[in-house]
């Protein structure tokens, strides 16, 4: 699946991945319906990180569709809500 962070491009994200990163997503989606501040930035990050680690960079020439946008490291919790959905921000 093709995921892309805001500000940075796209990355080819393995399916036998998704579960993992709808764990690290529903912390940070209770940490931004409960307007917990603290806990958002980790929450952040480690979606960030382990989207970054199990992705690889998608072909810059081939134009796809991304399949989730994720925001960028710097987003700040009121951006992350504008971005989520019924499932947070990786349906499934």
């Amino acid at each position: 699946m093709i995921v892309r962070i805001l500000g940075e491009g796209q990355l080819q994200v393995p399916e036998s991945a998704v579960e993992e990163l709808n764990t690290l997503d529903a912390a940070l989606e209770a940490a931004v319906e409960q307007h917990d501040e603290a806990g958002f930035k980790p929450a952040l990050d480690a979606l960030l990180h382990r989207v970054r680690e199990v992705g690889t960079p998608a072909d810059p020439e081939a134009l796809q569709p991304s399949e989730l946008i994720v925001p960028q490291a710097d987003a700040t919790m009121a951006e992350v809500h504008k971005l989520l959905t019924d499932e947070g921000l990786i349906p499934g």
